[in-house]
Order: structure tokens, then C-alpha cells, then sequence
């Protein structure tokens, strides 16, 4: 019996391999990604002889063990993103992040991973055009690409995105005008990110048919009438550092607005009476050319001159008082 149990034990000892979770295959993969990569320090753990469930920014579903989630981030990792991504069929999660080094375009194989529910290539440097195949991707909740080099045109095809929920566009290089086909996204209208980039024009008419809760178009060069993006659901509207035109005065503001940023534009009007009742958390209403005295409200007495100065003749606490007339 003894010999028997000795015999077990030192067989299991010569043969790690039965402990391992890992999927052979996705394991070849993750090998293939690390070569790509250069072999980089922050992917030091990634040792063939181990489990690679057990890898540093790997994770392994509970049940099925195979790689549902790659999370890459904040390391010292050059080149590009390896195409082999796309041998990981069961990815949910995706992240390339903080990645000074990582360089090229994105992937086409990327469109292969039909599981992803999450895709984050962020604060990198990728460069070349944001790419229509990911709206292949049916799945996605959360789409992610800000903070990079990406240029040219929005896809229209963004649009048809049936489970998306949030799309991170902003910081990049992006050219042209914000999609028609962004008024009729296919399925729950997404918290919509597309700061700091080069977009013109004016703003599509067919917006005004979303009820977007969050969105952010500043730092761009586009123009015309936005107050067609307020709706009763609006909760974070930025738009400043634009050129957009309107009367201010004439805009219903919903009651679960707690961010409004509308400085460095051409907005006329005056304040609505409406906005000492809203619990905002952030205002400003700077560079414009509004007029008319600041709706009293203790709300509203919270934010400083900062919120309302430069402006043609806005008047009242926290500014000069109006004059009489």
C-alpha cells in the first residue's frame, strides 16, 4: 500500500500538467501574443511550464477554463496589437491600456471575437482609421478608443450596435461630422464620448430624437443649434469649446440634469428660471453671450463667478448685481 501511495505521489509530481485549468490552445495563443510583444517583462509570469489561469492579466472562466478575459495595461510593451487575439474565442473582456508603446492599427481579426462584451484599446499609441469591422462585434456593451491616434471619419455603422451602452471616442484625431445614422442607434441609445477630437459641422437633426443621458461633444469645431440634445433624460450634457448657436432661454432643462457645461460657444439668451431648481453638481456657462439676471436659488449659489463670467450682461450674485433699470 505504501508503495503504492509513493508511487502516485511522485507521479503526480513529475506531472504538473494534471493540475493545470488551462486550455492547451489558448495557452499556445497567449504564447504567441507574449513572442509578438516582444517578450516583456510585464508578462513575466506567462511561463510555459505553469497554468496559465494563474497568469498575470489573464483570467479563466470558472467553469469552462478557457480565456475569457485579457487585460493588459500599464506596462513597458512595444509593437503592435498581436493579430492572434483572434484565436481567443471566448474572450468577454479585452484591454490594451496605458500603453505608450503599442503602435499600428487595430486588428481585423479583433471582428473574429463574438463573445466580447468589453473592448478597451485606450491610451495608446494606435494610429490609423476607427474601424467599421467592430461593429461586428454584436455583443459589445462597452467600446473604449480614446486617448489614441485614430483618425478619419466615425463609421456610420456604429449605429447598429444592438447591445451597446457606452462608446469612448474622445481624444483622438477624428475628422468630418458626427454620423446621420447616430439618430438612430439600433438598440439603447449609448453615453456617447467624443471629445477633444477635430469634428465640424452641424449637429444632425435626427439626434434630437435620442434620449441620450450623458454626452460629451466638446473640444471640437462643431456649430449649430444643440439645444436639440436636451430630453427629459439628459443627465451629463458638455458641449463647450464649440461654436453652437441657440437661445438658451427657450430650453426646457430636464430635472435629472446634475452636469451642464456650455462655455466657449456662441449661446445667447438668458438663464432659465428652471435651473435654481436643478441639484447640479457642475456648471459653467462661461465665454457666451448670454444676458439677463442669474435665477436666485441656493443651488445655485454654490458655484462662483468662474461658472458665468465673459459673458455680454449676465447680472446678479455671484457677478456684479443688475443694474436698475
Amino acid at each position: 500500500m505504501k508503495a503504492l501511495l509513493h508511487f502516485i505521489v511522485g507521479f503526480l509530481i513529475l506531472s504538473p500538467s494534471l493540475g493545470e485549468l488551462c486550455n492547451t490552445e489558448d495557452k499556445k495563443v497567449l504564447l504567441k501574443i507574449k513572442k509578438a510583444l516582444h517578450n516583456p517583462y510585464h508578462l513575466v509570469s506567462w511561463d510555459p511550464k505553469t497554468d496559465c489561469c494563474t497568469w498575470y492579466c489573464v483570467h479563466c472562466h470558472d467553469t469552462t477554463h478557457r480565456i475569457d478575459q485579457l487585460n493588459i495595461f500599464s506596462g513597458d510593451i512595444n509593437g503592435q496589437i498581436p493579430p492572434e487575439v483572434g484565436d481567443l474565442p471566448f474572450l468577454d473582456y479585452l484591454v490594451f491600456r496605458k500603453l505608450t508603446n503599442l503602435t499600428g492599427t487595430i486588428p481585423p481579426t479583433i471582428a473574429k471575437l463574438k463573445n466580447l462584451v468589453s473592448l478597451t484599446l485606450s491610451w495608446t499609441d494606435l494610429s490609423g482609421p476607427v474601424p467599421g469591422f467592430l461593429s461586428q462585434l454584436k455583443n459589445l456593451d462597452y467600446l473604449d478608443l480614446s486617448f489614441n491616434k485614430l483618425s478619419g471619419t466615425i463609421p456610420s455603422s456604429f449605429s447598429s450596435f444592438p447591445k451597446l451602452r457606452t462608446l469612448h471616442l474622445d481624444r483622438n484625431k477624428l475628422t468630418g461630422s458626427i454620423p446621420e445614422s447616430f439618430g438612430s442607434f439600433r438598440g439603447e441609445v449609448p453615453d456617447l464620448f467624443l471629445s477633444h477630437n477635430q469634428l465640424a459641422g452641424k449637429l444632425p437633426v435626427s439626434l434630437g430624437k435620442m434620449q441620450f443621458r450623458t454626452i460629451d461633444l466638446s473640444w471640437n469645431r462643431l456649430q449649430g443649434d444643440a439645444s436639440i440634445l436636451f430630453n427629459t433624460q439628459t443627465m451629463v450634457i458638455i458641449l463647450s469649446r464649440n461654436s453652437f448657436e441657440f437661445d438658451l432661454s427657450k430650453v426646457k432643462l430636464p430635472r435629472s440634469l446634475v452636469w451642464l457645461d456650455l462655455s466657449h460657444n456662441r449661446i445667447r439668451g438668458s438663464l432659465p428660471a428652471g435651473l435654481a431648481r436643478l441639484q447640479l453638481q457642475f456648471l459653467n456657462v462661461s465665454y457666451n453671450f448670454l444676458c439677463g439676471k442669474i435665477p436666485d436659488g441656493e443651488e445655485l449659489g454654490r458655484f462662483d463667478s468662474s461658472s458665468y463670467f465673459h459673458n455680454r450682461c449676465l447680472c446678479g450674485a455671484p457677478l456684479q448685481p443688475c443694474k436698475l433699470k
